[in-house]
C-alpha cells in the first residue's frame, strides 16, 4: 500500500487547539466492523457499549515536561531541545535538537534562562546525546524548568493548564513526550461507573516518543522504518487478559499504544507475556490481531502510522469512510479532539503473523 491510500481532507479549523472544559464531554464515533455501521454518540455513552466482564487496558505512561529552550554558550544561537529518552544514571538523554546549525560534539548549551547547563556529546542516528551538568537527576530538572511538549499541530504556546490536561488521570510512570490521547477522555467518575457495572481494568506502560508524529516519508508503506519505544507489561495485566478470555469478556485497548504493546508481546496463540523491552511494531492492513477485541482511540493525522493501525483493525475503506463522516459532522480532531470506538472487521481478530513489524522483549525476572 502507498501513503496516499491513507489520505483524507481535513479542514484546519477541526484540529482541536484546546481541550473541552470537561474530560468526558467529547463526542464518540462508533465504527462496527461486523455490521459496517457508523453511530454518532458521546463519550458518556461508553458504559452502554461495554458489558460486565470486559477488560479495558490503559497505558499509564506520564508525559514529561520534556522541552527546554535556550542557546549555545559560545555562539549564542538559539536552540530548542526535546528530551526523547533519559539514559544512564539520569543525567544523560537522547534528544531532538533544533537550531540554525546542527551542534557538534562538545557544544555547550545554556537552557531555561541559564538555569540548566548541558553539553552535546554525540549522536545516535537522528538524536543527539546530551549530558546535563546539574547534580539533581534529569526528571527533577525537567519538572522544574521544562515545558509540556504539545504536538506540532497545536499551534499555540503551552499554558499552565496543559500540565494537567495533557495527562491522563491515571498517568503514573514518567517517560513519554506525547500523551496516549485516547485516555484523556476518562475522568474518575467514568472509571468508577465502569467499575460499578463490572468492567475490569488493567495497565501497561509504553513511553510514547516524538516519533509518533514523524511523517511516513517513503511512499511505499512497507519501506517505512518504525521508531522504537520502551514498554512494560506487568504480570497482573497478563493475568487480567487471561481472566477476561476465560469468562468470555472482550479485551479493549484504550489507544493505539496499548494495541502495539499487547500485540508486540503476544505469542502465536494470543498468550501475552509479561516483561520489559522495546517495540517497533508497525501494524498495517493485512495484520492479524491476537489479543485486542476492541479499540478506543482518537482521530489521527492523514498518512500516519496510527491511522494505518486503525485501518488494519477495522478495515481500510471502512475507517476512511468514518473519517469522511467525522469531517462532515464537524468532529474535533487529534490529541484534544473527540474519540472513536472501533470493533474489528471480520478476519482481523485471528492468530497469525503481524505485517511489517518486529519487537524485542525481555522476560520479567
Amino acid at each position: 500500500m502507498r501513503v496516499s491510500d491513507f489520505h483524507y481532507d481535513l479542514p484546519a479549523e477541526l484540529i482541536a487547539q484546546y481541550p473541552l472544559a470537561e474530560r468526558g464531554a467529547s463526542r464518540m464515533l462508533v465504527v462496527d466492523g461486523t455490521t459496517d455501521r457508523l453511530a454518532d454518540a458521546s463519550f458518556a455513552d461508553l458504559p452502554t457499549r461495554l458489558r460486565a466482564g470486559d477488560l479495558l487496558v490503559f497505558n499509564d505512561t506520564r508525559v514529561m515536561p520534556a522541552r527546554l529552550r535556550g542557546h549555545k554558550a559560545e555562539s549564542g544561537g538559539q536552540v530548542e531541545l526535546l528530551v526523547e529518552r533519559i539514559t544512564g544514571a539520569g543525567h544523560t538523554a537522547l534528544c531532538h535538537l533544533r537550531s540554525s546549525k546542527p551542534p557538534r560534539a562538545g557544544t555547550r548549551l545554556l537552557l531555561a534562562d541559564g538555569a540548566v547547563a548541558a553539553t552535546v556529546s554525540g549522536r545516535e542516528d537522528d538524536l543527539f546525546v546530551v549530558e546535563f551538568a546539574q547534580e539533581e537527576p534529569l526528571p527533577a530538572i525537567l519538572e522544574a524548568h521544562g515545558e509540556i511538549p504539545l504536538p506540532p499541530y497545536i499551534e499555540r504556546t503551552p499554558e499552565a493548564a496543559d500540565r494537567e490536561r495533557y495527562q491522563t488521570v491515571y498517568a503514573r510512570h514518567a517517560g513519554a513526550v506525547a500523551a496516549p490521547t485516547a485516555g484523556l477522555h476518562f475522568d474518575e467518575a467514568m472509571l468508577a461507573q465502569l467499575a460499578g457495572q463490572g468492567v475490569e481494568t488493567a495497565q501497561v506502560t509504553l513511553h510514547v516518543g516524538a516519533g509518533t508524529f514523524r511523517p511516513v516519508r517513503a511512499e511505499n508503506v512497507a519501506e517505512h522504518t518504525m521508531h522504537r519505544e520502551w514498554m512494560q507489561i506487568p504480570q497482573a495485566t497478563v493475568s487480567a487478559v487471561q481472566a477476561a478470555r476465560a469468562r468470555g469478556g472482550r479485551v479493549i485497548a484504550v489507544g493505539t499504544t496499548v494495541v502495539r504493546t499487547l500485540e508486540s508481546a503476544a505469542g502465536a496463540g494470543g498468550q501475552v507475556r509479561a516483561g520489559t523491552g522495546e517495540t517497533d511494531l508497525f501494524l498495517t492492513p493485512g495484520a492479524r490481531f491476537r489479543v485486542v477485541d476492541g479499540l478506543l482511540t482518537n482521530f489521527h493525522l492523514p498518512g500516519s502510522t496510527l491511522l494505518m493501525l486503525v485501518c488494519a483493525f477495522a478495515g481500510h475503506e471502512r475507517v476512511l469512510r468514518a473519517y469522511r463522516h467525522a469531517v462532515a459532522e464537524r468532529y474535533r480532531f487529534f490529541s484534544y479532539g473527540d474519540a472513536m470506538l472501533l470493533w474489528p472487521e471480520p478476519g482481523a481478530r485471528a492468530s497469525g503473523t503481524h505485517a511489517g513489524g518486529s519487537h524485542h522483549q525481555e522476560d520479567e525476572d
